[in-house]
């Protein structure tokens, strides 16, 4: 019999693997459904039991997504510095990762992002929907250059640059954004702040076509240094941010925040970049893993170091 009683996540006849799976995906809250108070007596796990396990898990991470679902569409090139970073499939090109522009040959991402690959990327820019065909759009081949001390294990310095292979041709549709430097000052706890992306709206990877935005608060790096949220991996260059919903809450989505996919997007504080979406881990809509963000503020050195060198040093990854 399944059981839910009160907040109290417990699965009886449920093979262990996939109580697992459902106590990871549930939201704090009771849930409320019929299918919850089957009335069907303990018996011991069996074929039959497997696959009820499995649909109900299946069940539960469909209702569960998160991402920027809780947020909303952009308005159509109302963010004209973001970047799509696309990678090849089949005959074509998909959205990978985000970026945002920050100078007319250049797109800050994350580190992460960029994993070598022999077929390279490309950078769309002016784009709002990343199907339809829009006269706004641009297409580039880039290099890319990551921060020397990026760690691959706890994503520290997760930073990286790439050249565009041309200048942008700046429209209403693509733009420069600012970001902030040494000595500026981050949004302190509770500040709201916004993000965006072409990111999953669930853990199951489901995406959208069309740019969506979402308003966020930072959240405390005290605790997210603790072990029940990201312990050590979670160091002095990152902040952390969501939106919950308190109980009671009456809104259709109890967390809102940036996911898979919309990793190298910018975080903005009053208009301006203070943070790059980096990593939260891969369950979006749990409550102890806020999306993490580098913070840029810390690398201005590195990036005028990167921007302004006459030839910059031998990019490691050709776009193409």
């Amino acid at each position: 019999m399944l059981f839910f009683p009160g907040n109290k996540r417990n699965i009886a006849n449920c093979p262990l693997v996939f109580c697992n799976m459902i106590n990871s995906s549930l939201p704090s809250e009771p849930i409320k459904t019929d299918l919850l108070q089957l009335g069907a007596q303990s018996i011991m796990a069996s074929g039959k039991d497997l696959l009820l396990c499995a649909a109900f898990t299946f069940a539960v991470l469909i209702s569960q997504g998160e991402g920027i679902i809780g947020g909303r569409e952009a308005a159509p090139h109302s963010r004209p510095y973001m970047a799509s970073i696309q990678i090849p499939e089949g005959d074509g090109w998909r959205h990978d990762c985000g970026g945002f522009v920050v100078g007319a040959q250049w797109v800050m991402t994350a580190a992460h992002c960029l994993t070598d690959t022999p077929t390279g990327r490309k950078v769309l820019l002016g784009a709002h929907s990343l199907s339809e065909a829009e006269d706004t759009k641009q297409t580039f081949d880039a290099n890319f250059y990551k921060h020397p001390n990026y760690s691959e294990s706890n994503y520290d310095n997760d930073i990286a640059l790439m050249k565009l292979d041309r200048p942008f041709t700046s429209s209403d549709a693509v733009q420069s954004l600012v970001f902030l430097r040494t000595g500026g000052t981050n949004p302190n706890i509770d500040a709201e702040v916004e993000t965006a992306g072409w990111g999953s709206v669930n853990d199951l990877g489901s995406r959208p076509d069309k740019l969506k935005e979402v308003t966020v608060n930072i959240f405390s790096s005290a605790r997210c240094r603790r072990n029940d949220y990201f312990g050590r991996k979670f160091t002095h260059n990152m902040m952390c941010a969501h939106k919950v919903c308190p109980d009671p809450c009456n809104q259709p989505h109890r967390k809102e925040d940036s996911c898979d996919g919309d990793s190298g997007g910018p975080l903005l504080y009053n208009g301006v970049a203070v943070g790059i979406t980096s990593n939260g881990g891969k369950k979006c809509e749990q409550i102890r893993k806020p999306g993490i963000y580098t913070i840029i503020s810390h690398y201005t050195e590195w990036i005028d170091q990167i921007m302004n060198a006459p030839e910059p040093a031998e990019a490691e990854n050709p776009s193409s």
